[in-house]
């Protein structure tokens, strides 16, 4: 198991944390249509905050429960800051989760 698997793990549970306090967590997924999006962030199908809990943490958790190689790169952040750009307080705890959530990833190189 990678030793940042914990660190990682916490760093999800801190991004969902985020998402549900700003409201902007959803109880319904998606459509299967819009979940099928091959553009980066899904950007054509769904809002960034939609990408981030059902596409990213739903990801994200199944390589920690099945061990798998973590990614090599993340720029999560840079997304999040063009999303949020006009909201950067209340975006802030979000933007600091991802932040940490992207240094985890590039500490491994």
């Amino acid at each position: 198991m990678d030793a940042r698997f914990l660190d990682i793990a916490e760093q999800l549970l801190l991004i969902e944390g985020e998402l549900r306090t700003q409201g902007w967590w959803d109880d319904v997924p998606p459509s299967a249509e819009a979940l099928s999006s091959v553009e980066p962030f899904s950007v054509d199908k769904l809002d960034f905050h939609q990408w981030l809990q059902w596409v990213f943490l739903v990801k994200m958790k199944q390589i920690l429960e099945q061990d798998l190689p973590l990614p090599n790169a993340s720029g999560i952040l840079e997304m999040a800051e063009m999303v949020y750009a006009d909201r950067p307080q209340e975006s802030l705890g979000l933007r600091d989760a991802l932040k940490k959530f992207d240094q985890l990833i590039v500490d491994a190189r």
